[in-house]
C-alpha cells in the first residue's frame, strides 16, 4: 500500500520507531494526532518485517510473503506485555491465589489425575480464570455474547489443583472457510450458527502442561458433561442444544489438536485456514491513538454487540481510511491459523444444515475420555526421564505471569 503523506519524523530513519519497552511519546514529540497515528502504524508494521520504502512524496509499505512462528510470537508478545503491564497491580494482588490453586510437580507425579470441571460463577472463580489466562503467550482478549468459562481441576490430589482452563463463546459470524466446509449459505448460517460455540481458550497450566494436559483439556470439551453445562445455562433459549465447537490454532497447525482420534473418529477435524485478517499486529498503544484521532474529529465508532465486525477492526478501518492507508491491506496481518471443527454428534453437519431435526450425540463422558488420554499419551510420558525432570522441577511458589 502507498501512503501519500510522509510524516516528517521519518526523515530520521526507522530505528527510533522500533525501540522496545519505551512509550512512543518518550521519543516522539508531536501534538499532531494524524502524524502520530501514521508513525505508530508504520512502527508496528516495521517491527513485523514489512518492507517500507520512502521518498519525499510517498511511502510504500509491503507485507512479507509469509511469517515464521517467531515473528508471530514476537507480535503477540508485544500486545501481551502491554496488557500485563496495564494490569500489573491487579496481577500482583492475585498471584498468591493462583499459586495456591496449583500443585508442585512432585505431587502431580503421584496423582491418578481425575479431572473435574468447575463452571465459573463467582467473582473468585472469574478472578482465578483471569489470572491463569494471563499466563498464555497470546494476549488476553474477551468475547462478546454467550460465554462459559471453565476451570479443570485434578480430584486425584487433596487440594484439587488446576489442570487447565477453557472458555466457550459465541462463534465469529463469518469465516468463509468454515462456512464452506459446513455447507452454509448466509441464510442457513444465520439460523443455525447459534447451535455452535467457539472454544477461544483451551490449555493447561504447569506442571500438567508437561504431561500434555492441553490435549486432555481439549478432549474433555467434547464430553457429555460440557454439553450438560451448556444446556443448563441456556435451557430457556431456542439454542439449548450444543451441536459442537469451532476453534483455531495459535501458530498454523496445532500440535495440541493433532492426532486427537478416538475409536477411529477425529475429535478435532482440520477444515481450513483463516485468511489472516484482524488486529493482532497493531498494538494497543496504536489503537488508542486511533481512538483519540477519531475523537478529535468528533467521529464515534459505536461499540454495541450486533453492530457488525469487531469494534476494534472498525476503529482501524475508519481511522486508516482517513489517514490514507489501504485498510483492506492494513487489516490483513496474514497470521494464518488452522480452523478446527469439533462435532458433538454423528450428524452435526446435517443438523447445522437443517437436514436433521435431532442430534445423535456421541456419549463419551469425562472418565472415558480421560482414560483414552492416559492410554494414548500420559502413560508414556509419566515414565519419560526428561518429562519427569521437568514436572518435578516445578514449584507452585515460583509460578509467575
Amino acid at each position: 500500500m502507498i501512503l501519500q503523506t510522509v510524516p516528517k519524523y521519518l526523515n530520521k530513519g526507522f530505528d527510533f520507531l522500533i525501540k522496545e519497552n519505551k512509550n512512543f511519546n518518550n521519543y516522539i514529540h508531536t501534538n499532531n494526532l494524524e502524524e502520530k497515528v501514521q508513525l505508530l502504524i508504520i512502527r508496528d508494521l516495521h517491527r513485523l518485517k514489512w518492507s517500507i520504502n520512502q521518498n519525499k512524496k510517498k511511502i510504500e509499505i509491503t507485507p512479507p510473503e509469509f511469517y515464521d512462528k517467531e515473528i508471530i510470537k514476537y507480535s503477540m508478545s508485544i500486545k501481551r506485555n502491554e496488557i500485563i503491564n496495564k494490569n500489573k497491580i491487579w496481577i500482583d494482588n492475585h498471584i498468591d491465589d493462583a499459586r495456591n490453586n496449583l500443585a508442585d510437580g512432585f505431587d502431580v507425579l503421584k496423582s491418578e489425575i481425575k479431572p473435574i470441571i468447575e463452571v465459573c460463577s463467582t467473582k473468585k472463580q472469574y478472578d482465578l480464570f483471569r489470572m491463569f489466562r494471563y499466563y498464555w503467550s497470546s494476549p488476553y482478549s474477551e468475547y462478546v455474547g454467550r460465554r462459559i468459562k471453565l476451570i479443570i481441576r485434578d480430584a486425584g490430589l487433596a487440594n484439587k489443583p488446576v489442570i487447565g482452563i477453557a472458555a466457550l463463546g459465541s462463534p465469529i459470524i463469518h469465516i468463509p472457510e468454515r462456512d464452506t466446509y459446513i455447507g452454509w449459505d448466509k441464510n442457513t448460517r444465520t439460523k443455525r450458527l447459534n447451535y455452535m460455540m467457539d472454544a477461544y481458550v483451551i490449555g493447561a497450566l504447569p506442571p500438567y502442561n508437561y504431561l500434555l494436559g492441553g490435549k486432555l483439556v481439549s478432549i474433555l470439551l467434547t464430553s457429555k458433561e460440557v454439553r450438560k453445562i451448556y444446556k443448563k445455562k441456556y435451557k430457556n433459549t431456542v439454542y439449548s442444544e450444543l451441536a459442537g465447537l469451532f476453534t483455531t490454532s495459535l501458530y498454523k497447525k496445532s500440535s495440541q489438536y493433532n492426532r486427537l482420534v478416538n475409536n477411529g473418529r477425529k475429535i478435532y477435524e482440520l477444515i481450513g485456514e483463516t485468511k489472516g485478517f484482524g488486529t493482532l499486529h497493531l498494538t494497543t498503544e496504536t489503537i488508542n491513538a486511533m481512538i483519540d484521532f477519531l475523537r478529535e474529529r468528533n467521529i464515534l465508532v459505536s461499540n454495541v454487540f450486533g453492530d457488525g465486525p469487531s469494534w476494534t477492526m472498525r476503529v482501524i478501518r475508519t481511522a486508516g481510511d482517513l489517514l490514507g492507508f489501504d485498510t483492506d491491506q492494513l487489516l490483513m496481518h496474514s497470521f494464518r491459523r488452522k480452523i478446527y471443527f469439533i462435532p458433538f454428534a454423528e450428524n452435526t453437519k446435517k443438523f447445522l444444515n437443517n437436514q436433521n431435526k435431532r442430534l445423535k450425540y456421541y456419549c463419551e463422558d469425562i472418565d472415558s475420555l480421560t482414560e483414552y488420554w492416559k492410554n494414548r499419551w500420559y502413560n508414556n510420558r509419566r515414565y519419560n526421564i526428561e518429562i519427569i525432570q521437568k514436572v518435578s522441577a516445578f514449584k507452585k511458589k515460583d509460578f509467575i505471569i
